[in-house]
């Protein structure tokens, strides 16, 4: 028996856009087929976007996805494809019609085999607490007398469900189709998940991964394949269209060797995410432009690099909106960083609309302060408006945990936040990172080194930095992940040998500082627990965590 060439079609679907997933499959298949393959995998859902959310429930939908599912069929077999084993995961219905996540065997004009093991509840992606099993069979696929085991992203993590089911069936590989989003070490998670299967089967594992953003969720693809005996076999990039084309061996034959790239480190997969959110939140939603405050400081300089890396520097419009407390050299570092990237840059003093203001209201103290704030966020709406760029938020998870930001101001308004899932200790390794990949390619570093150095400043009164109002941002990340990360309380916290003010002083801005984050704009998640799609509090509550 010869062996069997496997293409795993790593994709970045658009929720919604049925006809494009459709045809980004066909162009798939055709290059699969160009290098040799005889079965070709996509990722969960890919037909219809990932996750679909409330789109499910609407039966216009699933109509429209079942008649692209038979037409995507039909045009494999016109285009001269159809000898080819296309396995896809799209959206089903049940007799009752509830929606099904479904994967679906195409091939000879036809969809052969359909297999959806769970319901698709109107969460936003798969938790594995909520399994809603729909029937006991196994999906196996047989292709040129070998087997093949399908089974969709949640299968895998139920010890004793369907890869249960297969390890009896004799399968000569398990597919895996994934839309698994991208968080922070999650990688090596995946891996020791696969590898643990491939032993349950004792059979080679091809994993393929979506990739892309969708709305707050990046999906890194990092698609790869293992043997039967755990060993790292084939491996896709990550952040990227991939068609990682792969041998199947015979039975008891060693895994053939496949194509392997280095995994980058945590830090670029994180710029690399936060890029990749941006850069889809953007163009998906049909916009070519963002604008956004610069102001010299760390968190705007590093999402304008963000920004520019997503659009090109062309498309990214900085405004600096200097004050009577501005200093020289915050002005200075934010024009050096728009020549830097290539960014349009303006100057919009806010002096004379502070003064409108102040004359109808003679704001005093943080109300004046917040004054300035605000009229910096009108601005940019406003030049949002008449221009068409969408604006967007600066603001780091540091401050969005503690609510240091003023609401509706330069910081938190818009449409996309980059940084809302990175910490502020974060921020500056990205940024030290971004300028060292371009020193080391032999580009322009994006960010000027005082941008990274300065002592992190507001500029709303003379003389104030953030750490008037916080601890120092290496404690307080530390206190945060503890808190919010891992929802240890202040007892826990106190035993851990935190100082106790410290403790008291952060807890009680996190308790208070919810309403703020219901009403901050999306942003990528990169991190275990996000603000927004992981972690909900009650706005009003009694609760303290301060004895």
């Amino acid at each position: 028996m010869s062996t069997l060439r496997i293409a795993l079609a790593q994709v970045n679907a658009c929720v919604g856009d049925i006809a494009g997933n459709a045809t980004l499959i066909k162009d798939r298949c055709r290059a699969a087929r160009d290098q040799g393959a005889e079965v070709v995998a996509f990722p969960e859902m890919v037909l219809t976007g990932y996750p679909i959310e409330d789109l499910a429930l609407r039966e216009s939908f699933q109509r429209a996805t079942a008649a692209a599912l038979q037409g995507l069929a039909s045009d494999l077999q016109t285009e001269g494809l159809g000898d080819l084993t296309v396995v896809l995961g799209s959206l089903g219905v049940d007799p009752d019609g509830r929606p099904l996540n479904e994967a679906a065997v195409v091939r000879g004009g036809a969809v052969q085999q359909r297999y959806a093991k769970h319901h698709l509840p109107n969460y936003g992606v798969f938790d594995e607490r909520r399994i809603f099993a729909t029937g006991d069979e196994p999906c196996v696929v047989e292709v040129h007398g070998r087997r093949l085991g399908v089974v969709i992203c949640e299968d895998i993590w139920v010890d004793g469900g369907p890869v249960a089911a297969l390890a009896h069936e004799g399968i000569d590989l398990l597919v895996v189709l994934n839309g698994s989003p991208f968080e922070e070490g999650k990688g090596m998670v995946r891996t020791d998940l696969v590898r643990r299967r491939a032993a349950e089967v004792n059979a080679p594992v091809a994993y393929v991964n979506l990739w892309g953003g969708q709305d707050d969720l990046v999906f890194d693809g990092h698609s790869f394949v293992v043997g039967a005996d755990g060993a790292w076999v084939a491996n896709a990039p990550g952040f990227e269209d991939a068609l990682l084309v792969w041998d199947l061996a015979d039975a008891g034959s060693p895994a053939v060797p496949g194509p392997v790239v280095d995994f980058a480190s945590d830090t670029e997969q994180v710029y690399r995410a936060c890029v990749t959110g941006l850069r889809d939140y953007v163009v998906k939603n049909g916009f070519s432009s963002v604008i956004l405050g610069m102001s010299g400081g760390i968190d705007s300089a590093l999402t304008a690099a963000i920004a520019a890396d997503a659009l090109g520097g062309d498309k990214v419009v900085g405004v600096s909106m200097p004050s009577e407390f501005s200093s020289e050299h915050s002005k200075d570092d934010a024009a050096d960083l728009a020549k830097r990237l290539g960014a349009d840059y303006r100057v919009e003093p806010i002096a004379p609309m502070v003064e409108a203001f102040q004359r109808q209201l003679a704001l005093t103290g943080v109300a004046e302060e917040n004054l300035q704030a605000r009229v910096r966020g009108v601005i940019l709406m406003g030049l949002s408006n008449r221009e068409g760029h969408l604006v967007i938020a600066p603001g780091n998870k540091s401050e969005l945990a503690t609510g240091y930001a003023t609401i509706y101001d330069a910081g938190s308004i818009g449409g996309f936040a980059p940084l809302k899932d990175v910490d502020k200790t974060r921020v500056w390794d990205l940024a030290r990172w971004r300028n060292a990949h371009a020193e080391a390619t032999g580009a322009v570093p994006p960010i000027p080194e005082n941008s990274i150095t300065k002592p992190p400043s507001a500029e709303l009164r003379p003389g104030q930095t953030d750490q008037d109002s916080l601890p120092e941002y290496d404690l307080l990340d530390e206190v945060l992940d503890a808190y919010v990360e891992h929802a240890e309380g202040r007892e826990e916290l106190l035993a851990r040998g935190f100082d106790e003010a410290v403790v008291d002083k952060v807890l009680s801005l996190v308790d208070r500082a919810e309403w703020k984050r219901r009403q901050y704009p999306p942003g990528p998640k990169v991190t275990a627990l996000a603000f927004g799609r992981d972690r909900r509090l009650p706005i009003t509550s009694r609760w303290r965590e301060l004895s």
